[in-house]
Formats: C-alpha cells, sequence, structure tokens
C-alpha cells in the first residue's frame, strides 16, 4: 500500500468530508429513495434514478475517503526546517521575465488548490521546486511556454 503525503490540515478536510457524507448525505439519500419507491413503478420514476445515481457517488466518494485516509501520511510541517525546498514548504517565487511574485505551499495531491496557494507535490513546478533553496532559479514548461521562477523565500509555517 503506497502512502500519501498530506499536512495535518488536509488530512482533517478529509476526515470531516468523510464524517459529513457518512452522517448526512448517506441517511438523506436513503431517504429520497425511500420517498421515491412510494410514487410507483420504479422504472419510469426520474426521482429515484436520480437518488440512485446520487447514492452510487456517495459510496464510491466514501471508499476512495477512506482508502485515501488508511493511506495518510500526515507530514508534520511545523517540526520541518532549513533552506531547501520540501514537502510542506512555503515558498515565495518571481517570475524571472515579469517580476510577479507568488507564494506556494507545498501540499499533497488531495489538498491542492492552486487559488489559494497550495500546490500539489506532483505538479511540474513542486517537483521543479524539490531540493531547490533560496536563490536558486527553476524552469517549468507551461501551456503558455516555457516559465523561470527565482526563490525568494522557503519557510515551514
Amino acid at each position: 500500500m503506497e502512502k500519501m503525503p498530506i499536512t495535518a490540515d488536509g488530512l482533517s478536510r478529509l476526515q470531516e468530508e468523510l464524517r459529513r457524507l457518512k452522517s448526512i448525505e448517506r441517511p438523506a439519500v436513503i431517504r429520497a429513495l425511500e420517498e421515491a419507491r412510494t410514487h410507483g413503478d420504479l422504472s419510469e420514476n426520474a426521482e429515484y434514478h436520480a437518488a440512485r445515481e446520487r447514492q452510487s457517488f456517495i459510496e464510491g466518494r466514501v471508499a476512495e475517503l477512506e482508502d485515501k485516509i488508511r493511506r495518510a501520511e500526515v507530514i508534520d510541517v511545523s517540526k520541518l526546517s532549513g533552506n531547501a525546498v520540501k514537502f510542506g514548504a512555503t515558498v515565495d517565487l518571481v517570475d524571472v521575465d515579469t517580476d510577479d511574485e507568488v507564494t506556494y505551499q507545498i501540499v499533497g495531491a488531495e489538498e491542492s488548490d492552486i487559488n489559494a496557494g497550495k500546490l500539489s507535490i506532483v505538479s511540474p513546478l513542486a517537483r521543479a521546486l524539490i531540493n531547490k533553496e533560496v536563490g536558486d532559479t527553476v524552469e517549468v514548461a507551461t501551456p503558455r511556454g516555457s516559465k523561470v521562477y527565482e526563490i525568494l523565500e522557503v519557510r515551514f509555517e
């Protein structure tokens, strides 16, 4: 079983989603199925089919979340330090061409959200940054061409 690196916050979000699915969504869809069954012929009952599809989605997501939580390897970012970029690091970068500055935290694939500054460890940029230090530059291929970033700061918060 392959371990999946994740921050404590990311694991907490997965656990909360699992709890919500099991305690709120699953019972609601069961009630919807029971209600739809009272409407007669199931073969032509759109409410019944929609509830079955929702139930299928919920059960699949529950299984997926349980697997990810089982495989989770929580990395305590607060115990990390150093100048090199590694999982959990918050990295300040500057685009060498445009002087635009961005900040990303390197996180697990399940918790990535580029709009929130959370960059997946499996993304091309994160892979290029790993083991680099302040002052280093990295070149990353993007859909709009190659981008070069310089690392301004690495911190663990």
